[in-house]
């Protein structure tokens, strides 16, 4: 079978039922993959493109949290594929099918749409969650996955054997086979020949159609199981199955013009979600945004052009190493290193600096943000200065230990209370 035929015969499962309550309020009205990342896109079009992108044109939305954003998003801006062709994107929300349980675990949300899935002949299925922030060609883990004779395929990447602590670690052998696993453990293992770094699992697995149909089904019958890929079933299968761990490496988008290492984010937490838009305010960001042969598609609107207005001594509308999205209008104030998503003002006399402003924000005059997180159709009143005094930050919004804070709506209609 040659890979174009294999990719066409690969479902792809994107779980995105998720609350991702770490994010605080940002997640209070929307799913944590409908969250807005990179000034003009949401968290889900990473793999959503990155399908696309692979040749993987049959893909499923799985979606239960606060979905109605996710939904509309995913409607209007992903409904291009050919029907005719058996290509789609389907939301496919969580119905009870299997009982009265909503999704109890992310193995449980896949095995109660097990009906819909044998019913398209996949001879492989894509797993992926839908809230991290990368770029990665799945046809190439397929590839690898299909020539090693897996039964499990685990998508990996090395991090610093200092922040193991914080991931599901694979154990590997010469042959990269995975022959023990650890969630987050204390004394992690380290890869074969390299003591400084261990192999953390991305949550991204390609399994055989099958082999996965027939263990979700045990999975489902056993009581003790939290029905979780992560913590219940990849530990189950070390040993029992042949099982391999793919190098996140191995599947990174080439660009010779743009040399790129391995960039993947777990944007689960509001100073993780804060760093991974700072990323894109660099000079040389990690993540190449302006790879044409790897574009990162989204919905599109009809919005004007960002505009600058003033010039005068105090009164100058300028933005300085910052990402300025359409719509936008900067009047006779400053931005630095900051990130302006769509139809934001900032208004005269303002600073915003190292902040991350979500769509259809409006900063009045005179306003200082510093380290924050405005949440889509803020209006900052005139005057608010955020960012240097933390006591002040912690009375009036959400600050937290590393000094990120986050502003909403409902945090500024509560200061007139």
């Amino acid at each position: 079978m040659d890979l174009n035929t294999a990719c066409m015969k690969t479902l792809s499962i994107i779980l995105a039922g998720g609350r991702g309550s770490r994010l605080k309020q940002l997640t209070d009205n929307r799913a944590k993959p409908a969250v807005p990342i990179a000034g003009k896109y949401k968290i889900i079009d990473f793999p959503l493109s990155n399908c696309i992108n692979s040749g993987m044109r049959r893909i499923a939305v799985l979606t239960q949290y606060r979905s109605h954003t996710l939904n509309q998003h995913v409607q209007r801006g992903w409904n291009f594929l050919r029907s005719d062709f058996n290509e789609f994107i389907e939301l496919w929300p969580a119905q009870q099918q299997t009982g009265g349980d909503w999704y109890r675990g992310t193995a449980d949300a896949v095995y109660q749409n097990l009906a819909m899935i044998n019913g398209l002949g996949s001879e492989y299925m894509l797993i992926l969650a839908g809230d991290h922030v990368y770029k990665q060609d799945y046809s190439l883990m397929l590839k690898e996955h299909i020539e090693s004779g897996a039964d499990v395929s685990v998508a990996c990447i090395e991090v610093p054997i200092q922040e193991a602590d914080q991931f599901g670690i694979m154990h590997v052998d010469e042959d990269d086979n995975i022959i023990a696993f650890e969630e987050k453990p204390t004394h992690p293992p380290t890869m074969p020949g390299n003591p400084n770094v261990a192999l953390a699992s991305m949550g991204i697995y390609i399994f055989n159609t099958k082999f996965l149909c027939d263990n979700l089904r045990s999975d489902a019958k056993d009581d003790d199981s939290s029905h979780d890929f992560g913590k219940d079933l990849i530990p189950l299968f070390v040993g029992r199955c042949k099982i391999k761990a793919h190098h996140f490496s191995h599947s990174v988008i080439p660009n010779e013009s743009y040399p790129q290492k391995p960039y993947w984010r777990d944007v689960g937490t509001l100073t993780a979600y804060w760093e991974s838009n700072m990323d894109l305010t660099k000079l040389v960001p990690e993540l190449d945004l302006y790879d044409e042969s790897w574009p990162i598609r989204t919905a599109q609107y009809q919005r004007p052009a960002a505009k600058f207005n003033y010039n005068y001594e105090e009164r100058i509308g300028t933005a300085l190493n910052s990402v300025v999205s359409a719509g936008c209008i900067v009047s006779g104030s400053t931005v630095e290193q900051s990130i302006l998503f769509n139809n934001v003002r900032v208004n005269s006399y303002s600073h915003v600096n190292k902040s991350v402003i979500l769509p259809r924000c409006d900063i009045g005059r005179h306003c200082r943000l510093h380290r924050v997180v405005v949440d889509s159709d803020c209006r900052i009143p005139e005057g608010t200065i955020i960012g240097e005094d933390p006591a002040a930050d912690s009375a009036r919004f959400y600050r937290n230990s590393d000094g990120i804070t986050l502003v909403t709506q409902d945090m500024i209609e509560a200061l007139d209370e």
